[in-house]
């Protein structure tokens, strides 16, 4: 049986030449936020994972410099959030912000989320973050966009009943195939009632500079927010 696992990583792992604090906070920093996967691990135990007990883990998939995570860590200090990133320069700038914050409640996985999706307990998350993927906009990549009907296969299994999945893109090709996959799967309904639900962000939604930027030079992004349904 195939895992996501399996699936080959497509993306940067780095850029331009990080500074010296920057390269100083992955070398000292880093080790005391890092979520460590070994090969053999399954069904991690969050249990300890974070310094004092929380009543929630949210995981983050791609999150950039960081900007998103940082503001739900410092407004959701009741909270545990896990943060996947495999382009070092984004996890430089969060761990800069974490430096400047001090917060606890962070563990970052710094590298592609998909070995950790086939690790984390069934039911164990309670919301999950998508933020501006990947578009992968020629038709010949779209294979290799990250929501896919596997991933939200696995999402369903590890989110428990009533998570929510919040997704955004400004790719208006990538927000179709989102709303197609997620309208069409069993195990999530989608919150919209009305336009303004997927053309503004909630207020504990903040904006990112890449959400400003609107790369794809489209309309705009849009905000779609999913829910587990409970199960059975």
């Amino acid at each position: 049986m195939s895992t996501l696992e399996d699936k080959r990583f497509h993306g940067r792992r780095r850029g331009r030449r990080l500074r010296k604090k920057r390269q100083r906070l992955l070398d000292n920093l880093l080790p005391n936020y890092e979520l460590q996967l070994t090969v053999d691990s399954r069904n991690l135990d969050l249990t300890n994972l974070f310094k004092d007990p929380v009543d929630e883990i949210w995981l983050e998939i791609g999150f950039g410099n960081g900007e998103h995570l940082i503001w739900q860590a410092k407004n959701y200090k009741n909270v545990g959030l896990i943060g996947a990133e495999p382009f070092m320069n984004g996890v430089s700038c969060l761990l800069s912000y974490i430096e400047d914050s001090d917060v606890e409640n962070i563990r970052i996985l710094p590298e592609d989320v998909r070995p950790l999706l086939d690790k984390l307990p069934d039911c164990s998350i309670g919301r999950v973050f998508i933020l501006f993927p990947d578009p992968w906009p020629k038709l010949r990549h779209h294979k290799r966009r990250l929501v896919s009907q596997e991933t939200l296969d696995r999402l369903a299994d590890i989110m428990a009943d009533g998570a929510e999945l919040r997704l955004a893109t400004d790719d208006a090709d990538y927000a179709a195939s989102i709303l197609r996959l997620g309208i069409s799967h069993s195990s999530f309904d989608w919150l919209a009632k009305r336009s303004d639900d997927w053309r503004l962000r909630p207020d504990d939604w903040p904006s990112t500079r890449y959400e400003k930027k609107n790369k794809s030079g489209g309309k705009g992004p849009v905000f779609l927010r999913f829910i587990r349904r409970h199960r059975a």
